[in-house]
């Protein structure tokens, strides 16, 4: 349609503007006397551009949001939503929406519960499987992958609801493949969250990060690390990351780790030598509170050097019917440290040095340069310096306290030490980052 253009003319009547500015005798002014604006209107023709812009906003009209009830619930009042959910009339994931809607009602959870039976925890499971569920639909899952959550699978998906969408997706086909449980399904979930966290670990490469398989592996791999060699929890471990795997790559790191662990002596029958690695473990918020069993030993101040050392309790027990710690003679530091089995083989002669700063140990500071305080666990009754891999508590040339390695021990004729190394704890953080690797020893 044409547009109208007005254009608007004041005439100018003060006495102030144009030819009567600061005039002597400015005309007469009265207030009663009407202000002429005269107007001037243009037709202007509409153009093809406006033409276009007006056929795009061409009027549309309100579309309401889809209703996330499946058409069958759409047209059902409030009781009977609740006859559907009582009754479960239908599957899992087509009933769940009519929870949200009733919350929309007013309805909070309790009362949905005492109306249909339903707990609270049960209806957050629901409708949070549901969502993942929609997720699936959209990224295109197999029907066959879909179909296998039909029957009590709010519980599975509901575990993998952390995961994006390509996530979840990758992870509900593995799940259905290897026809995991509610505790696989979350094993999976932490495993595939926590895989890029872990740059930088032990052999990390060599697993392919969207294969679910892989991440779930490699967190039964860094698991085994966590253990002796050789040892049946280590190969147990690692036997469950084989089972899972995917990829060769990965693979192929598992079945070496497994064959070194298993071999214990050469071809002519002679026993080899067992490589020695120290456990270097972060202590978690918590951890002691809940572990099941604990241990209690003496601690030393690194700056206090041998004296200390040599002086500390070497056998502390438990006795009576509440287990009161009773130690052979008293001692000012004392830690409790979570039940682990480096600590809880050391029988007698366990001792903790504390150190402000774990750079003294023999890793890698370029790759691991924590100034952070340690405590390291050695035993005092192993004091023979024995294994070349293995490491040692010994009194550095000023006096210190330090751990070194055993071949750098024997290169210099040192035969004997404080005690042998048995386990590193790093202080607890609210951030949990990479342990040491074995490789990132010096």
């Amino acid at each position: 349609m044409p547009s109208i253009t007005t254009t608007i003319t004041l005439k100018p009547i003060s006495p102030f503007t144009h030819n009567n500015l600061f005039s002597l005798n400015p005309p007469p002014f009265s207030p009663h006397r009407p202000i002429l604006k005269p107007i001037s209107a243009i037709i202007i023709p509409p153009s093809s551009s406006s033409q276009q812009y007006q056929q795009q906003q061409l009027y549309q009209p309100f579309r309401p949001p889809p209703s996330p009830l499946p058409p069958k619930f759409r047209n059902l009042d409030v009781a009977g939503r609740i006859d559907v959910l009582t009754n479960s009339l239908g599957l899992w994931y087509e009933y769940a929406p009519l929870i949200s809607s009733l919350y929309q009602e007013g309805f909070s959870p309790p009362t949905i519960e005492e109306a249909t039976g339903i707990s609270g925890v049960e209806q957050n499971r629901l409708v949070v499987a549901a969502q993942v569920r929609d997720s699936l639909v959209q990224s295109k899952t197999d029907p066959d992958v879909l179909s296998f959550f039909d029957t009590g699978g709010a519980e599975l998906l509901y575990e993998i609801r952390l995961l994006s969408a390509s996530q979840r997706a990758a992870a509900a086909k593995y799940a259905v493949e290897n026809k995991l449980d509610a505790q696989g399904c979350r094993d999976l979930a932490r495993a595939v969250k926590d895989f890029p966290r872990r740059k930088g670990d032990t052999a990390w490469g060599k697993f392919n990060y969207v294969l679910p398989g892989d991440c779930l592996s490699f967190m039964y791999y860094r698991q085994s690390k966590e253990y002796k060699n050789p040892s049946e929890e280590r190969t147990a471990a690692l036997q469950l990351a084989l089972d899972v795997v995917e990829s060769e790559d990965a693979k192929n790191v598992i079945t070496r780790e497994l064959e070194g662990g298993r071999a214990g002596k050469d071809s002519t029958g002679d026993e080899l030598v067992d490589v020695v690695k120290v456990p270097v473990v972060r202590l978690k918020i918590g951890e002691v509170s809940e572990a099941t069993t604990v241990v209690v030993l003496p601690v030393c101040r690194a700056e206090e050097k041998e004296n200390n050392v040599l002086e500390a309790p070497w056998e502390c027990k438990s006795e009576g019917d509440f287990g009161v710690v009773v130690a052979e003679k008293g001692w000012t530091r004392w830690v409790v440290l979570p039940g682990w089995e480096p600590v809880v083989g050391l029988r007698n002669g366990g001792v903790v040095v504390a150190f402000s700063d774990a750079r003294v140990l023999p890793w890698r500071a370029n790759r691991w340069y924590y100034e952070e305080a340690i405590l390291v666990v050695a035993d005092r009754s192993r004091k023979e310096v024995a294994v070349d891999d293995g490491f040692y508590l010994v009194v550095g040339d000023g006096g210190e306290l330090k751990v070194e390695r055993g071949s750098m021990l024997k290169e210099r004729g040192v035969e004997e030490s404080l005690g042998t190394v048995a386990l590193v704890v790093r202080p607890p953080k609210e951030e949990t980052d990479d342990q040491i690797a074995d490789e990132d020893w010096d």
